[in-house]
């Protein structure tokens, strides 16, 4: 979900707009995509094996202007997802009880995995801003566009009751826009 959030928003932007910054000590879209990144690849890269703050981690860096193209933007977006998706995908429910480190400082996987899941939606709603401001007019919403929450809430319970997550309608979406 939050990587489709991520997604739709590239999309709604002009490379131009990835890399602008409010100021020298703001970050621009791409500098967030480059530090998830390198966060996800130290996190997650020997995920149940070595500390997450891997040695060759320049996270200092990862804030520096050093991606200057949209197709490099996307290309760390993708690399450092699917090293997360790769970790995770095959943990058992014994696997999240293990002890991993990040800093030297022990964490269940369970909670290692938490930590990450308030640290990533964080900057992806800082992404998900500044596309906004930068879209402008443009923007189309991520979620319930402003003054449509009653035509969307009558639509809902229009619907029987039902079990399911609510990310499933946001991803079926995207999947569907994908075909």
């Amino acid at each position: 979900y939050y990587k489709m959030l991520g997604d739709k928003t590239f999309a709604q932007l002009d490379e131009e707009a990835l890399f602008w910054q409010y100021n020298e000590d703001s970050n621009s879209i791409a500098m967030i995509v480059n530090h998830l990144s390198g966060n996800m690849l130290s996190r997650f890269t020997d995920f149940l094996t070595t500390d997450g703050e891997k040695g060759w981690r320049n996270r200092d860096l990862e804030f520096e202007s050093q991606i200057t193209t949209r197709a490099t933007v996307i290309e760390k977006w993708e690399q450092g997802w699917a090293c997360l998706f790769h970790a995770i995908n095959p943990l058992s429910a014994a696997d999240l009880e293990k002890t991993i480190y990040i800093r030297n400082q022990g964490h269940t996987v369970n909670e290692a995995i938490n930590r990450q899941l308030a640290h990533y939606p964080y900057h992806i709603g800082q992404i998900v801003m500044l596309g906004k401001m930068l879209a402008k007019e443009g923007w189309q919403s991520l979620s319930i566009p402003k003054g449509k929450s009653q035509v969307y809430n009558e639509d809902k319970f229009a619907q029987p009751q039902q079990k399911t997550h609510f990310t499933d309608e946001y991803l079926n979406q995207s999947n569907t826009t994908k075909s």
